[in-house]
């Protein structure tokens, strides 16, 4: 073994040469043996004889040897220092014959999730599920959290309650029953970390392995992603103008533990679920013991007509599971959101709670306790409210300008996105492609299928953050793009 010539090799090659000469030989020492350059139960060179060969200080050679010494990678005994055998004997067979070595990965079950876009681009036209981050009062939440971070006890640094603190669950209570008419108490609210951990709480804690879940056909990729890395056996239910629409085989032939539905403002497609249809799905669960996950996504921008109360609270111990979360009211990195349990649930979900959870950011859920309290929450909703109608009117005008033959509006009543529903014959994932490369940023409605190839056909755009007076021109171009591709699909034809 030529130690000069490894030990510029590994210089040059990392761009190590100027580390200290102890440093760089040990460093070089270890990744030869990690590599198997210096293969198992090799000697190593002398250390006098090592200094001599690399015109290096002996006490140079000493410290690299016994560094590695210390790390396990080398045995020194009576006769010199040897390669520690650091892996077992199949694995250098394996290793010696390229064959591949078995690797550690996702169980099963997670391995056919598929991707959950976050949002994170602030600025880009369209993002869905993107507030107008620049409209929310930041120097109010300034003085809330400082105020909450004066009066706290040194004995809420610690581990708090692991359903949340009680201010908190207090407030959440008397806003979802003034303004949601959900029918509730303080100790049936428990916190969550958000939405997904939410939907991750309700998959666990509800259901056991096997279990089937009924999703809405396109749906929430962030549910379809909790329920199959809990096992669940996953059944779509389509979805039409009037939101979740079940058969009547389905609820005899594939029994559900859970139903997950967005009826306020359903995600991707925008309709709403008629109050038609959720008392049967209420009667449905009772009768076949199912428990309703009610994602009250969007609930709190209705811009066409009173909102319609939610599920929960619509027939007395309903069964559902009704779920919330501020990331759209406020902002996405608050992390705060919440589940309502029934009331003969809450003494088990507090139990599990108790074993699983671990929670803390006191200081945080005690300002939005105190905004909730304070009338503020009630103002900035109202105000986003009325900017949100505004940017939904003029991007439906926009739309029906330039696109109004080409393609549908959906789902604009409420939320802070809208579908645009496409033709068959002009791909929604090749359109999204084209407006990325405008720098318009669509979700295609394909996308959302809980199997490829069974959706709806079509573009997700969210305008929470787009102001008004770009709505046209963004259009324009997002039309130039379809009309583009229609013209191309004709040509093909």
């Amino acid at each position: 073994m030529d130690y000069a010539l490894l030990l510029s090799t590994f210089a040059r090659d990392h761009g190590h040469a100027s580390w200290p000469r102890q440093r760089l030989l040990h460093e070089c020492l270890r990744h030869a043996i990690r590599t198997g350059t210096l293969a198992p139960g090799t000697q190593l060179v002398a250390t006098r004889a090592l200094a001599a060969e690399l015109g290096v200080a002996r006490n140079t050679v000493l410290y690299a040897y016994e560094q590695l010494a210390s790390e396990g990678f080398v045995v020194p005994d009576r006769r010199g220092t040897r390669v520690a055998a650091l892996l077992s004997d199949a694995a250098r067979v394996r290793r010696r014959d390229n064959v591949p070595v078995p690797q550690a990965g996702l169980a099963r079950r997670a391995q056919n999730l598929r991707h959950v876009s976050n949002g994170a681009r602030d600025g880009e036209a369209f993002v869905p599920g993107v507030p107008d981050l620049h409209a929310f009062p930041l120097a109010l939440w300034r003085r809330l959290l400082d105020r909450a971070w004066r009066d706290l006890e040194p004995a809420q640094l610690n581990y708090g309650d692991p359903a949340g603190e009680w201010a908190l669950r207090v407030a959440i209570a008397d806003y979802l029953r003034a303004s949601r008419g959900v029918v509730c108490e303080a100790d049936q609210v428990f916190i969550t970390d958000g939405s997904q951990a939410t939907l991750d709480l309700c998959a666990r804690g509800c259901a056991d392995e096997g279990d089937t879940v009924w999703i809405e056909q396109p749906g929430y990729g962030g549910a379809l992603a909790a329920f199959r890395a809990a096992g669940l056996d996953v059944v779509e239910i389509p979805v039409d103008e009037d939101g979740m629409n079940p058969a009547v085989q389905d609820w005899k032939q594939r029994r559900p533990r859970l139903i997950y539905t967005t009826p306020s403002h359903q995600y991707p497609v925008g309709s709403v679920l008629s109050l038609t249809r959720r008392m049967a799905l209420i009667d449905g669960a009772r009768r076949t013991g199912a428990l309703i996950v009610e994602d009250d996504y969007d609930s709190e921008f209705r811009h066409d007509g009173a909102p319609l109360a939610a599920m929960q609270g619509l027939a007395p111990d309903a069964p559902v599971l009704y779920c919330g979360t501020f990331s759209k009211t406020m902002f996405p990195g608050l992390r705060i959101g919440y589940l309502v349990v029934p009331p003969a649930l809450a003494p088990q979900m507090a139990q599990l709670r108790a074993q699983s959870a671990s929670t803390g950011r006191a200081a945080e859920q005690l300002a939005l306790a105190e905004f909730l309290t304070s009338g503020q929450f009630a103002l900035h909703l109202r105000r986003m409210r009325r900017l949100y109608r505004e940017r939904r009117d003029a991007l439906v005008a926009a739309l029906e300008r330039h696109l109004g033959p080409i393609a549908q509006v959906h789902g604009a009543s409420a939320g802070m996105h809208l579908s645009l529903r496409l033709p068959d014959d002009l791909p929604d994932e090749e359109i999204r492609a084209r407006a990325r490369e405008e720098g318009i940023v669509v979700n295609a409605l394909s996308t959302h299928a809980v199997e490829r190839g069974t959706g709806w056909n079509g573009l997700m755009l969210g305008y929470a953050q787009v102001p008004a007076e770009q709505m046209d021109p963004l259009i324009r171009r997002l039309a130039a793009v379809i009309h583009l591709a229609a013209w191309s699909n004709k040509r093909r034809a």
